[in-house]
């Protein structure tokens, strides 16, 4: 776990509430690759990473797969829980290893009964989750796969708390909806532009602010979002 990294959403509790909730997780160490639930599995447990973060990945019929959404320490795993639903049809695999804090769904589900505070937090993470998903969808439809890419990976890099990770192209083929070709012919345009190093699967991110110009307007909407409807923001650097 990076130094000094939490759930910055249990973070946003007050401290009188915010202190025995935690007592109450169990911290867990998450590895790459770990798959947390396939589609149709009953969800057991919540999970709010600190230091690891969770891919959630849509399958089809066609054998094509999405990447729906992106979970690190500045959410958790799965609001679904929070909404009475115990079925899930995405399949939740650790994409980067580290801490989570992890708690029955029952459990939780009784925590949110009987605190106002925890209650009214989930309720504004879920809209958020759900605006970002919408924005996820637009993206997909109206945005080239090169500026598609550099959002990817930024948000990669928020969760990771590194300048340096590992993605194979046939993740960020999920990512993306597009074929390996289209991931090698984007990575390879924001390499030359050195906004990443891209060897084999582990990628260098080389200049930040160009990687943020680069980058559709889908990832500044979403931390905007996060700020509006948390009141903060959301991966700070």
């Amino acid at each position: 776990m990076p130094e000094g990294v939490s759930n910055r959403l249990l973070d946003a509790l007050p401290e009188a509430e915010r202190t025995p909730l935690l007592d109450r997780f169990d911290r867990v160490e998450l590895e790459f690759g770990q798959c947390l639930l396939q589609p149709g599995g009953q969800m057991a447990d919540v999970y709010f990473p600190a230091g690891s973060y969770i891919s959630l990945i849509l399958p089809s019929k066609r054998g094509v797969a999405l990447e729906v959404g992106l979970i690190g320490n500045e959410g958790m795993w799965s609001v679904d829980v929070a909404l009475g639903i115990n079925v899930s049809q995405l399949r939740a695999v650790v994409q980067g290893s580290g801490v989570a804090l992890r708690m029955p769904s029952d459990r939780f589900r009784h925590e949110m009964a009987v605190s106002n505070a925890l209650r009214e937090l989930i309720n504004r993470y879920t809209g958020v989750t759900l605006q970002q998903l919408a924005q996820a969808a637009a993206c997909m439809h109206s945005h080239l796969v090169e500026g598609r890419l550099a959002r990817w990976l930024l948000m990669t890099q928020d969760r990771a708390h590194a300048d340096h990770f590992h993605l194979t192209h046939e993740y960020l083929a999920h990512m993306l909806g597009v074929r390996r070709v289209g991931v090698t012919v984007a990575a390879s345009a924001l390499q030359q532009r050195k906004l990443i190093a891209y060897h084999r699967g582990h990628i260098a991110i080389l200049d930040r602010v160009g990687l943020e110009v680069a980058a559709c307007d889908c990832y500044a909407a979403d931390l905007l979002s996060y700020a509006l409807h948390l009141h903060c923001a959301a991966l700070p650097r």
